[in-house]
């Protein structure tokens, strides 16, 4: 995985020891692949990316967060994956389920809820353009 830190500032805007990566994949848990990039024609500035996100079973993402530009809809595409944002409860989302993030949010659990089916799900961003690091993974 490719990280680079990012100011002091940033560093500890959020919680604990954080740094920027795209993917968002730890190699040995899950698979990160950016499947769509469009700038939107009426909104200046703004782009939809997709990042469809593979979970093997039992893996999972750790706490994260995205730029602060960033509003995200997540769809689960097949088996279950668990999620937790914020303060709010932790709960299981089933294929054809969605959650969203608000810029700002803290991602706290995200993991497949399956110890042996694979989990899939594609998270749709509206973020400025020039954003590329999506990913604030968190200690």
């Amino acid at each position: 995985m490719i990280t680079r830190i990012i100011s002091v500032a940033a560093l500890f805007s959020v919680v604990g020891a954080c740094w920027w990566s795209l993917p968002l994949a730890n190699a040995a848990e899950d698979k990160v692949t950016l499947v769509y990039n469009h700038e939107i024609p009426n909104i200046p500035g703004k782009s939809v990316k997709g990042l469809l996100v593979e979970y093997p079973p039992g893996g999972s993402t750790p706490a994260h967060t995205h730029p602060k530009s960033a509003f995200i809809y997540a769809t689960v595409l097949e088996g279950e994956i668990r999620s937790q944002v914020n303060d709010g409860p932790a709960k299981v989302y089933k294929a054809g389920e969605n959650f969203t993030e608000l810029p700002g949010d803290l991602h706290r659990v995200s993991e497949n809820a399956s110890k042996t089916k694979p989990a899939r799900l594609l998270a749709v961003f509206i973020v400025d353009t020039n954003e590329s690091d999506l990913t604030q993974l968190c200690k």
